[in-house]
């Protein structure tokens, strides 16, 4: 399949070295001038080991793929979506957060976006080169079933987990309900997975924001299962931190609003009450300040 990726940072580049190392068509979208000089040869460093695969870097989408790749942080869609100058039949977003589905289907249509989420910890390192250091968790909605069952049984077969979930509240709701509580206490505290789960005030906090976060998820009809946000949590490596957090120690800018604000606002639209997310939030932005 021919595949394009919009967003070169660690997950476009490591979904665009998978793919491309499965045999796929790849294409990966990069600043324009960043064109000339970019790598043609991905690498993804791996726990079971490296991947390297070859490429094509392009500016813009001008010529339409089987399925194009959304990979950038959520305050940089509106940006990046001029690149679009083809519009392709499948459009896969991989972002953080739930309010960018809405904004794409009003732009290109309900049947062309697939919604999807994907958790993992990875990183970039260089201009084409990237780390996953967790596994991969990839869920896709079953309205691309048809589409994607193949890619996806070949991720499978590089170790991805992969699932087609029905409930598309489910799906968004599912990752956010783990991510958001994550990201917000590892940045906020400043602390990695285990030292949060080691520190009963840090552990508690994180906790009660699950429960919020599932709180907001079901009133939007999502289905969360708690024993697996359990389950993800003990199957996370005890370093693990959200990129959120990452982030904040490089004085990048933060996606704060595209990962609390769906909680912080779908709590405000059910009569919810969520004080430990407000106040993670809080810290997060005093942190920020200080910063600065």
């Amino acid at each position: 399949m021919k595949h394009v990726i919009l967003g070169a940072g660690a997950i476009g580049g490591m979904v665009g070295t998978a793919l491309a190392a499965l045999g796929n068509d790849v294409s990966l979208i990069v600043r324009r001038e960043k064109v000339t000089t970019y790598p043609r040869q991905l690498t993804l460093d791996r726990p079971s080991g490296a991947l390297t695969a070859a490429v094509k870097v392009i500016g813009e989408l001008s010529e339409p793929p089987d399925v194009l790749w959304l990979a950038t942080k959520t305050y940089q869609l509106e940006e990046s979506l001029p690149e679009i100058v083809t519009v392709p039949p499948a459009i896969v977003p991989l972002l953080n957060g739930t309010d960018h589905i809405p904004l794409l289907r009003s732009r290109y249509g309900d049947d062309r976006v697939i919604p999807a989420t994907i958790a993992v910890e990875a990183d970039r390192l260089a201009d084409g080169h990237f780390v996953q250091r967790s596994p991969v968790r990839l869920n896709l909605s079953a309205t691309g079933e048809s589409l994607l069952s193949g890619t996806a049984q070949e991720l499978r077969d590089l170790g991805f987990l992969c699932s087609f979930i029905a409930n598309e509240q489910s799906l968004l709701w599912g990752k956010l309900c783990f991510l958001g509580p994550f990201a917000l206490a590892t940045s906020a505290s400043g602390k990695n997975l285990g030292a949060i789960l080691a520190d009963p005030g840090w552990k508690t906090t994180m906790y009660n924001a699950f429960a919020e976060a599932q709180a907001v998820a079901e009133g939007f009809g999502a289905v969360i299962d708690p024993a697996r946000v359990q389950a993800i949590l003990d199957s996370s490596p005890p370093t693990m931190r959200s990129s959120m957090a990452k982030d904040l120690d490089a004085g990048r800018k933060l996606e704060v609003d595209g990962i609390g604000g769906p909680i912080v606002r779908g709590a405000a639209r059910w009569g919810i009450e969520v004080p430990t997310t407000k106040r993670l939030i809080k810290q997060i932005e005093e942190r920020v300040e200080k910063r600065s």
